[in-house]
């Protein structure tokens, strides 16, 4: 499959995604918010759901919460145009609140397809929900936070929700740090075994049945 390819089929899903009123969330919410970045990007983030300043601009992680992944990207030398960015749900929840379990059901398929679409070589959990979501675990993210964790031949790599780092002040955004700079070193060795046996490994091929298709968080 190539770049265009790609591209085009995340199209696609995103504007499956805005007609998309299989939970309530498509009701209250001014437009779907689906991704930034770049369709092929090594390195993934996906957090909880749009905030208000995201439901408004129709992209993820605009308003403070964005600026500080920003940041914390810039100083591992990256830009949001070298990453792909995304949420659990792709419509905001009513005043904000946490997603619930029939809105993360009924929205989990968009994110399933753009990871096997972007075939990050990380992908960056932050915060409870899409660490449980694709880890399968009930452990919180205090916990989960910083490990390397083998999921469906490429890495995920739990950390904080930026808005929850915003909440609890300087040690929090310095973990985070930490998370990121483990991120990028993780890419690089990837890039190196890579190399070294002169493939990259592959997902298995997308699957037509749906039990498959949710294969990544079922």
């Amino acid at each position: 499959m190539t770049d265009l390819d790609v591209t085009m089929l995340l199209g696609e899903l995103s504007r499956a995604a805005e007609a998309c009123r299989a939970c309530g969330l498509g009701e209250g919410r001014i437009q779907s918010v689906f991704s930034d970045g770049r369709p092929t990007a090594d390195l993934m983030f996906v957090g909880e759901g749009p905030g208000k300043n995201e439901d408004l601009e129709g992209l993820p992680f605009v308003g403070k919460a964005g600026k500080l992944l920003n940041h914390l990207l810039g100083e591992v030398g990256l830009e949001r145009a070298d990453v792909y960015i995304s949420n659990v749900v792709k419509c905001r929840p009513p005043a904000n609140r946490d997603p619930l379990p029939d809105e993360i059901a009924a929205c989990k398929h968009f994110l399933a397809d753009q990871i096997r679409l972007v075939d990050p070589a990380v992908v960056m959990t932050m915060g409870n929900f899409s660490t449980k979501l694709l880890l399968k675990t009930t452990t919180g993210i205090t916990r989960m936070r910083g490990q390397v964790v083998p999921w469906w031949n490429r890495i995920v790599i739990p950390t904080f929700h930026p808005a929850a780092a915003l909440r609890n002040g300087p040690k929090m955004v310095e973990t985070m740090r930490t998370d990121f700079q483990l991120a990028v070193d993780t890419i690089s060795l990837k890039r190196a075994q890579a190399d070294s046996v002169g493939q990259a490994s592959e997902l298995p091929a997308a699957a037509d049945s749906e039990s498959e298709q949710l294969g990544f968080f079922t």
